[in-house]
């Protein structure tokens, strides 16, 4: 399971995706930090096929989370070499032009 919230923006519809472990935490490396945010990365329990829906759907995605980053790698939103590490967890950004 993962956390998954949609927000519909002027610009398009706006996802983010993380593991609930994830959440509240930050995360460092090489000098900078993320932090999951609740505000933000807060949502509902979802499945890899509804994270794959909603992807599906955005126009902009922030993904957090080894599971997350995954589901989008495995299919097809995000790219590995775009992937960044921190510490215990992965976090990547989709845009659709």
């Amino acid at each position: 399971m993962m956390l998954l919230r949609e927000r519909d923006t002027p610009e398009g519809l706006l996802v983010s995706v993380c593991d609930p472990d994830d959440l509240g935490e930050t995360f460092e490396t090489d000098g900078v930090s993320l932090t999951v945010e609740r505000e933000f990365y807060s949502g509902r329990e979802a499945t890899a096929e509804e994270v794959v829906a909603s992807l599906s759907r955005a126009s902009v995605a922030n993904l957090v989370g080894t599971e997350a980053v995954g589901v989008a790698i495995e299919n097809g939103f995000v790219e590995e070499t775009n992937v960044l590490e921190f510490e215990e967890t992965r976090h990547a950004q989709y845009l659709r032009l």
